[in-house]
């Protein structure tokens, strides 16, 4: 696919997705309210983004107030739509949960629009990441350019909706992401940065062929059999557990956003939890199993190998 037919389906995705989001909007707010718990944290202001999270604040929001923050949250996909002081590298996040009463009709109408919104949220990703072929340090000039002010965190981000569990519950999770990539893969990815002749701030266009041509020394200077892994750590993030006593079964769900939950009437309603305020000193992990030792290598991707030699 070419770059115009690219940008072609970029904007009419993001217009889609907009009308389908106000759609759900008028949706959510003529559904009886049964009840309505959100958690309002700390935005990242700019500048802060990397700052380490030792402490969360948490402000509890409910009802009317809770419903109204949930649905400008949902459809806040632009800078104009939040503060100029705010980060737009850091995704706002409002855990919670919001329970309306639907009937059987009601509830395949709302299931039915959010998939349809959960997969324009995936198509977008999809001509931002893959169609347009455009190398991942430059997609931010290409969205930006066709999309002024788009916040890809919040437009990729998907809505979760359920079926009336028993219970949610609100918590905090530290955790990494790791990924095995092979040497060929890695070489590949620091060759097409060092070919494409691009300067990465702080740097200049030559220091930065030399901060890659380093790399690319340090991953060729390891032993064959040595396994590259991408450990990247992720900050603190809210998460819900949700307890189905029929299947006897909890599933834990990462939070950014407010679940929706459908209930058929006031007696389905689940027990609504409370997240409390986050103390990075006050966290006790159940388990932790000892984890095999690895060296870092280029600590700019995160890249750790299992042998230095």
């Amino acid at each position: 696919m070419n770059r115009y037919d690219a940008v072609d389906n970029l904007h009419r995705c993001a217009a889609e997705l907009e009308k389908a989001l106000a759609t759900l909007s008028e949706q959510l707010s003529a559904r009886r309210l049964l009840a309505a718990r959100v958690f309002e944290l700390p935005p990242v202001q700019k500048g802060h983004e990397n700052d380490p999270l030792t402490q969360i604040a948490v402000e509890q929001h409910l009802a009317q107030t809770a419903l109204q923050m949930a649905i400008t949250h949902f459809c806040r996909l632009y800078m104009q739509h939040q503060s100029e002081t705010v980060s737009t590298k850091s995704a706002v996040r409002l855990p919670g949960a919001i329970c309306l009463q639907a009937s059987a009709q009601e509830a395949s109408l709302l299931h039915q629009q959010v998939s349809q919104i959960n997969s324009l949220k995936q198509r977008l990703e999809e001509i931002i990441t893959v169609e347009s072929g455009v190398p991942s340090e430059e997609r931010f000039d290409f969205v930006h350019t066709h999309l002024r002010g788009l916040i890809t965190l919040n437009a990729y981000r998907t809505i979760t909706l359920l079926d009336a569990p028993d219970s949610v519950r609100f918590g905090w999770a530290n955790k990494h992401i790791i990924k095995n990539i092979s040497r060929e893969e890695l070489l590949e990815k620091l060759n097409k940065s060092l070919q494409s002749g691009r300067a990465v701030a702080p740097w200049t266009r030559e220091q930065w062929a030399e901060k890659l041509q380093d790399e690319i020394e340090a991953v060729n200077s390891l032993p064959h059999s040595a396994r590259l892994k991408i450990k990247r750590p992720v900050k603190v993030q809210p998460i819900a557990r949700v307890w189905n006593k029929q299947d006897q079964k909890q599933t834990q769900f990462a939070c950014p956003s407010p679940l929706l939950v459908l209930c058929p009437d006031t007696a389905s309603v689940p027990k609504l939890g409370e997240l409390l305020n986050y103390d990075a000193d006050k966290v006790v992990h159940r388990f932790k199993p000892e984890a095999k030792k690895l060296f870092l290598i280029i600590p700019r991707l995160h890249l750790y190998s299992d042998r230095l030699s």
